[in-house]
Order: structure tokens, then C-alpha cells, then sequence
């Protein structure tokens, strides 16, 4: 799988504790996704220099466990921006800080819409991708893009044709 975020320092590093267990010893799937939404908030944040919030989560890989005790590392970087969103792809990894080995073990994709001080969705900055592997992080995320709006169009078009049938079998 290709990385979601390039490997700079992390957005965002977390210990695991006894209360992010669950009871096969290993981290929930629910907090290592609330720890994804936070780094990829602030590298959007970052990005936009606005309030943000989760619009969706178009991919959450679950790679290999996370264990208690180890120190999970959260990756992020603006993937695509479009008006008034953009998708930070998010890389965890998990060190066990007794040995050092690091484990690439998830990785998200989300999208953050940016917005103005009355809650409204507000312009984002454009992003500039000048390496190779941003520019094919753009490219894969404007291929996410395309697939999630196509299913939306073709689920609304099915409940339409649904709606119409159901309401002539009814007259």
C-alpha cells in the first residue's frame, strides 16, 4: 500500500495505556481513528489556518495490532485540496520503545472541510505539489474523490428510481 502521508516528523505521537485496551490486550480500532481525526485536524488546520471538521473517512486500514505500551506515531499530510476541503492521508506506526521496532500498522484517508469564524465552509489555500510522490498523492486522492462521488450520485439516482416505484405501485 502506498503511503497515505510522507514521512516528515509526526503530526501527532500518543503512549497506549491500559485504558485504550480492549480485552485481547491490544489497542481499540476506535482510538487509534479518533487519534487519525486529530492529526489529520491539525495538519489541516495547519494547511487552511481555519477551524476544521471531519467531513468523512474514505479509508481506515487496519494493518497489524497496536499493543499497550507502545508509542504510536501519527503521520499526516494534505493529500488534494478543492474548495473547500481536502484529504489528509494519515500513516500510523507503532514503536515498542523496549526494542525500537517500528510496525507500519494503519493507514486513513480523510476528508477536512475548513471552516470561517460563523461556521460556514470557507475557501482552503491551494496546494502546491512539487515531488513526485505529492503529486501522486494528489492523483490517487482526486481518484478517491471521483469514486465517492460517483457511488453518492449513483445511490441518489437508486432511491430515486425506488421512490418512483414505490409510490406508483401504491396508486
Amino acid at each position: 500500500m502506498n503511503d497515505p502521508a510522507p514521512r516528515a516528523g509526526p503530526a501527532l505521537v500518543h503512549w497506549m495505556g491500559i485504558a485504550d485496551a480492549n480485552a485481547g490486550g491490544s489497542v481499540h480500532g476506535g482510538t487509534i481513528m479518533k487519534l487519525c481525526d486529530e492529526a489529520a485536524g491539525l495538519v489541516a488546520i495547519r494547511h487552511s489556518h481555519c477551524r476544521v471538521v471531519t467531513a468523512a473517512v474514505d479509508r481506515m486500514t487496519f494493518l497489524v495490532p497496536v499493543y499497550v505500551g507502545e508509542l504510536v506515531s501519527f503521520f499526516a499530510a494534505v493529500n488534494a485540496v478543492w474548495n473547500t476541503s481536502m484529504e489528509v492521508g494519515v500513516r500510523v506506526e507503532a514503536e515498542n520503545p523496549r526494542t525500537g521496532e517500528v510496525r507500519h500498522t494503519n493507514s486513513a484517508y480523510l476528508t477536512m472541510v475548513a471552516l470561517d469564524p460563523d461556521g460556514r465552509p470557507a475557501r482552503v489555500p491551494p496546494l502546491t505539489a512539487s515531488t513526485p510522490d505529492a503529486i501522486r498523492r494528489e492523483g490517487e486522492a482526486q481518484v478517491r474523490r471521483r469514486n465517492r462521488l460517483a457511488e453518492r450520485d449513483t445511490l441518489r439516482v437508486a432511491r430515486e428510481v425506488e421512490a418512483t416505484s414505490e409510490g406508483g405501485s401504491r396508486a
